[in-house]
């Protein structure tokens, strides 16, 4: 059995069905027993009963009932020693009230068709004194590491989804891109939407159909026009956001093969070779940095980095460039 669960509507996911919602977020439980549930009203929104045509609003709370999980005994525990002792040594910041993991990528947020092994599956062995479970509050891309913040009470999740509904939340992400943008700054405008056919997780642009998507960049440091680590501040929240506006801006980030540039045939720019770097040919975005005022103690502004992992530091190191990187490369930016 695995316990009470609240999950937060992301703005990714604002106006759509709540059914639908709880078959993509939790596809362990059945989807006849996810109507039964609602219809016994142990699934809340908000603390209150819905049904499942609801449209769900971002920053909402969806309280998910303990259920029992496919292919799981009774009496066995929920996490091993070593899932356990993993899940604790990702923890980079917490207070009691905010809490913050560095997300290795490879790991997904939540569970989702073929994957049992996610951050919402362990939350288990970060219960506070009382035994309360953390609650996600927002997502990354399964392939996407860095920092994830939860919160410790219904509360404190209801106020960090606010700031996130609320574009208060500074979100510092780190890329390595090839080749190198043409720009050294700037700011990208597409609206998106996810794309139809097999492939449903992929966004694309849509000027018509597309939720409106903003992201900031600046150029770091160049290793010549081959590549180059940018910053990126996605001002909204959609999926993929930063992977496909590198696309377009023809410089996309190094390892992404869903959202390759389609390349100038003449253009002369090279691009980083990772096999003959010798590196790993993961995704290389990391979500280095959150700036946010901190939801209960007035005044107080939480400002969590993200180290980054082993993997990416070497391809930083590799291209010249500062994996340690200090500066708030958006500083001057208004919010």
């Amino acid at each position: 059995m695995s316990g009470v669960r609240h999950l937060t509507v992301s703005e990714d996911d604002d106006g759509q069905r709540l059914d639908r919602w709880l078959k993509r977020h939790v596809p362990e439980i059945p989807y006849i027993l996810l109507q039964k549930l609602l219809r016994q009203g142990q699934m809340r929104v908000d603390g209150k009963r819905a049904k499942p045509e609801m449209r769900l609003k971002a920053g909402q709370d969806i309280r998910i009932p303990p259920v029992k999980e496919r292919g799981r005994p009774d009496g066995k525990p929920a996490l091993s020693h070593e899932e356990t002792a993993f899940i604790r040594s990702l923890v980079v910041y917490d207070d009691g009230e905010v809490l913050a993991l560095n997300k290795p990528a490879g790991l997904a947020v939540q569970g989702g068709t073929n994957t049992r092994r996610h951050i919402d599956g362990m939350l288990d062995a970060l219960v506070n004194k009382k035994g309360v479970r953390p609650r996600l509050v927002h997502r990354l891309d399964k392939d996407t590491s860095g920092v994830l913040l939860l919160a410790r009470s219904a509360e404190t999740a209801r106020k960090l989804g606010d700031l996130f509904k609320g574009r208060e939340i500074k979100k510092i992400y780190w890329a390595i891109c090839s080749p190198a943008p043409a720009q050294l700054e700037g700011t990208i405008k597409a609206p998106l939407v996810k794309a139809g056919g097999p492939d449903k997780e992929k966004m694309v642009v849509d000027e018509e159909e597309g939720k409106i998507a903003v992201t900031d960049f600046v150029v770091l440091e160049r290793a010549m026009d081959s590549a180059a680590f940018v910053a990126f501040w996605p001002r909204t929240g959609r999926t993929h956001q930063i992977r496909v506006h590198a696309q377009l801006m023809g410089a996309s980030i190094l390892g992404d093969h869903k959202y390759k540039a389609v390349r100038n045939p003449e253009s002369k720019k090279p691009e980083a070779d990772l096999g003959a770097l010798g590196l790993s040919r993961r995704l290389y975005l990391h979500a280095r940095r959150l700036i946010l005022p901190h939801p209960l103690r007035k005044g107080h502004v939480l400002d969590i980095t993200a180290p980054l992992p082993p993997e990416l530091a070497a391809g930083w190191k590799a291209l010249g460039f500062d994996p340690s990187y200090k500066a708030d490369p958006f500083e001057d930016a208004k919010p």
